[in-house]
C-alpha cells in the first residue's frame, strides 16, 4: 500500500517529467523471485551443458583410469593407481611428451609472426583488409582438411619438392614425413600455419583497442614505430600475450589431429593424445588410456597455475 500512495502523491504533486513517466522513486518497485532470478534462469542451460558434457565425463574418466576396464566387457575391475604407476614407469608411454617440445616451439614462432603481422596491419598498409582475411583465413579451415593438403605438399614429389626443383634447390629434397629428423617440425611448421590466424585476431583486435591520442602524442615526441610497439603496443596487449601463452601450453599437449592424419603417429610422430587413443581403442585398455587422459589433465592445470603465478595479469596503466 505504499507504494501505491507514493504513486498517488506523486500524480497529485505533477511530477512526472517530459515524457510522461513518473520518476524512479515514485514508481511501484518490482517485487518477486522471477525479476531477481532472471538472471540464473539464462546461466542454467549452459550450467547443464556443462556438467553434462564437461564434468561428468571427467568423473567418469577417472573412475575408469582406476580399473582394468577394456571398455567392453560390463564388469569393471577395480585396480586403484595401477594404472598412474604404469603410466610413469613405463618409458614408452611417457616418452611420447618429448614430441610435444616441437610443437611448444613452434608455438613462439607462431606468436611472433602473429604479433607482428597484427603489429604491421593495425597501422595504416596498402590492402591491409586483404591481407587481414589471408592470414585467418587458414584457422577457418577444417583440420583434416589441411591436414590432407600438406600431406601432397611434404610427399616425395610433390609441391614442396616442386619449389624447390624449380629454384635449383634440388639437394634439399627429403623425406619430410618419414624422416624422423625432420617429421615433426614439418607437422609443428602445419600447425604454425593454421593458428597464426587465430593468434592474429587476437592481437590485432587488442593493439586496435589502444587509443589513438597515444599514438599522436608519440609521433609528436618523434618515436619511432619500433618504440610505439615497445612502450605502447606491448604494455597494452600483455594480458592477451598471457592467453595466447596458456593457449599455446596446452596446445602443444594436446596435438591431436595434424600427426594423426598426416602420419598416424608413424616414426616418431606420435603425440600424447594419439598414444592415449591408441591406448584406448586400438589395445582395448580403456583404464590405461583413461589414466593418461587424467595425467595430461593435470599437468594442463598445474602448467597453467603456475603461468598464472609467475606472470599475473597487471593492470595496464599508460597515462
Amino acid at each position: 500500500m505504499a507504494g501505491v500512495s507514493d504513486v498517488v502523491r506523486a500524480e497529485a504533486a505533477g511530477t512526472r517529467n517530459e515524457a510522461g513517466l513518473l520518476p524512479a522513486t515514485a514508481r511501484k518497485p518490482r517485487g518477486g523471485w522471477g525479476w531477481r532470478g532472471t538472471p540464473y534462469v539464462f546461466l542454467a542451460v549452459p550450467l547443464v551443458l556443462l556438467v553434462v558434457f564437461t564434468y561428468l565425463p571427467v568423473v567418469n574418466m577417472f573412475w575408469y583410469s582406476l580399473t582394468s576396464w577394456d571398455g567392453l566387457d560390463k564388469t569393471k575391475e577395480f585396480v586403484g593407481l595401477d594404472n598412474y604407476v604404469a603410466v610413469f614407469t613405463r618409458p614408452e608411454l611417457f616418452r611420447v611428451f618429448y614430441v610435444s617440445l616441437y610443437y611448444f616451439a613452434a608455438s613462439f614462432v607462431q606468436m611472433a609472426l602473429a604479433l607482428y603481422f597484427a603489429t604491421v596491419l593495425s597501422f595504416s598498409t596498402r590492402f591491409r583488409n586483404l591481407f587481414k582475411g589471408i592470414l585467418f583465413f587458414p584457422y577457418l579451415i577444417n583440420g583434416v582438411a589441411i591436414a590432407l593438403i600438406f600431406v601432397f605438399f611434404f610427399k616425395p614429389d610433390g609441391t614442396l619438392d616442386s619449389i624447390l626443383a624449380l629454384f635449383g634447390a634440388e639437394n634439399l629434397q627429403q623425406q619430410w614425413l618419414g624422416n624422423p629428423d625432420i617429421n615433426n617440425i614439418s607437422l609443428a611448421s602445419t600447425s604454425v600455419w593454421r593458428y597464426m590466424g587465430l593468434n592474429f585476431v587476437l592481437f590485432l583486435g587488442a593493439i586496435q583497442s589502444i587509443p589513438g591520442q597515444l599514438y599522436e602524442a608519440a609521433e609528436l615526441d618523434g618515436a619511432s614505430r619500433f618504440q610505439q610497439f615497445r612502450y605502447i603496443i606491448a604494455p597494452s596487449i600483455k594480458p592477451i600475450i598471457g592467453l595466447s601463452f596458456i593457449l599455446a601450453i596446452s596446445g602443444s599437449l594436446a596435438v591431436f589431429e595434424i600427426p594423426f592424419i598426416m602420419t598416424g603417429g608413424a616414426n616418431g610422430t606420435a603425440t600424447f593424445v594419439i598414444q592415449t587413443v591408441d591406448m584406448a581403442f586400438e589395445s582395448l585398455k580403456v583404464g590405461l588410456g583413461s589414466a593418461m587422459a587424467v595425467i595430461l589433465l593435470v599437468i594442463v592445470l598445474v602448467v597453467t597455475w603456475v603461468q598464472r603465478k609467475v606472470v599475473p595479469e597487471e593492470k595496464v596503466n599508460l597515462t
